[in-house]
């Protein structure tokens, strides 16, 4: 072993983001993370299994990208339990003999002092953010493992699983944290099996959520102020900022890397 790549991915290094072909299956499909990632992996020639509880929005989503010419299955089914997880990664191996990609961008927030946080709103926000997460990532790496020939991984973060909040995340923040945790465990369970696994951090993105910082009203100018004085880029971010570090971690660039919590944030982490 030299230490020296082969000549071809040097002269050909786009070749390293090839996944054409691969059976990719994202999480929270019809998500605002989850639309941008089915279409980005649809684009780069993945045939997807595309998992959602919300069956109209699936069922649209996967129409748009069978009419772009993208392979694509759907499954009706939120991660509640073992048998959803185990749905989801048996329609992707039924439709395309395996499993190469997972992307988990499901998850939700409920926001309230913790004083006032109601238990049962509590246990949402974990399910839907590290329970359901884990369930998949539990289903699909056995398959992954007993294919044999390696995967990716990637999860869906963010700065608050690192950083504090007086906003009333109680939930969400350790939540969060928890993806951070599982990811980097996994990573080392998982890398002998040639499993790469790691999660996206983003900061606020335009979304049906946050779409409302976006707009002239003075609450959102405000509160918009306030944020950006925090992103040394200067501006919130857009669904297409998270494009390249998809691709990077879904592809064979990212052969080297496991464990790590990539921050797509404007720079919001380095200060």
């Amino acid at each position: 072993m030299t230490g020296v790549p082969p000549a071809g991915a040097v002269r050909r290094p786009l070749e390293l983001f090839d996944i054409s072909g691969r059976s990719a299956m994202v999480i929270g499909a019809t998500g605002a993370f989850g639309s941008v990632a089915s279409r980005t992996l649809a684009g780069a020639g993945a045939r997807l299994t595309l998992a959602a509880g919300n069956a109209g929005k699936l069922a649209d989503l996967g129409s748009e990208l069978c009419s772009s010419g993208a392979k694509v299955v759907t499954v009706n089914r939120r991660h509640d339990s073992q048998e959803d997880a185990e749905s989801m990664v048996e329609a992707a191996v039924d439709a395309f003999g395996g499993l190469d990609i997972v992307v988990i961008a499901s998850g939700t927030n409920t926001v309230a002092p913790t004083v006032d946080y109601a238990v049962a709103a509590w246990d949402h926000v974990m399910q839907a953010n590290l329970r359901g997460p884990w369930l998949v990532c539990r289903a699909a790496g056995r398959r992954l493992i007993d294919q044999g020939r390696g995967g990716k991984v990637v999860m869906v973060s963010s700065p608050r699983g690192v950083l504090g909040h007086p906003g009333g995340y109680s939930a969400y923040s350790p939540s969060k944290a928890g993806i951070n945790l599982l990811t980097r465990t996994l990573a080392c369970e998982w890398g002998p099996h040639g499993i790469n696994v790691n999660a996206v951090a983003p900061t606020v993105f335009r979304s049906e959520v946050t779409r409302w910082m976006y707009t002239d009203e003075e609450r959102a100018a405000r509160a918009r102020q306030a944020f950006l004085a925090r992103i040394p880029l200067g501006r919130l971010a857009e669904p297409e900022d998270f494009i390249g570090a998809l691709m990077f971690l879904v592809s064979r660039a990212s052969d080297f890397c496991t464990g790590h919590v990539l921050y797509v944030d404007g720079g919001y982490m380095a200060g």
